[in-house]
């Protein structure tokens, strides 16, 4: 029985999960509503605090599977590509990263805009969506500063992943710093080409 109770919880999980990232792609994760999730869902509102904690550990499953399939979309972009340059494959995996922005926009702010309580500890599942992003970065930047050790390149990795991040952000939002969507690329390879001459 305990079985069939388990299977029934993880079902409604999976549909939560699945109608809360059409919403969020749609809407964006501040319009969610458990009103319209439940509806979504096919299940009453108290049935989703069965399920999840609250809306923001649901929006937190959202982001989980968002961050895998940017980080496929990031290696995919330097697969056979390994004769690259490492500057050229860093500045392929950045533009797949702002493509994918582009193209995901509601999804990819809610990775970044999501608000946790102090003391909330981040799921091991999240962090090892992170770190596999973060690996594809490691690489070439490995190439590049091979003199660096493992926190010295962990920190260059991270400073690297921000400064992409803050350009496609500001691109976007065409905040005062940003620059046109369409010079964004040219942006973020000037950034690396600098970065690669070391």
């Amino acid at each position: 029985m305990a079985g069939k109770v388990e299977a029934r919880k993880a079902a409604l999980r999976q549909r939560l999960v699945e109608a809360a990232e059409i919403r969020i792609a749609r809407d964006g994760a501040g319009a969610l509503r458990a009103r319209d999730l439940a509806q979504d869902a096919g299940c009453a509102v108290g049935a989703i605090y069965n399920a999840f904690d609250d809306l923001t550990a649901i929006i937190m499953a959202v982001n989980g599977r968002t961050f895998q399939k940017l980080g496929a979309s990031v290696e995919a972009s330097v697969a056979g590509r390994e004769a690259e340059s490492p500057t050229r494959r860093l500045i392929l995996m950045s533009n797949a990263y702002l493509h994918f922005a582009v193209e995901n926009t509601n999804l990819w702010r809610a990775m970044f805009d999501l608000r946790m309580a102090a003391g909330d500890a981040v799921p091991d599942w999240y962090l090892k969506a992170l770190d596999s992003l973060f690996a594809n970065i490691a690489q070439p930047v490995g190439e590049l500063f091979p003199d660096k050790d493992a926190g010295e390149a962990s920190l260059m990795v991270r400073a690297l992943f921000s400064a992409v991040h803050g350009i496609v952000l500001l691109g976007l939002e065409q905040r005062i710093s940003g620059v046109p969507p369409e010079r964004i690329e040219q942006m973020i390879a000037q950034v690396l080409e600098q970065i690669g001459k070391k």
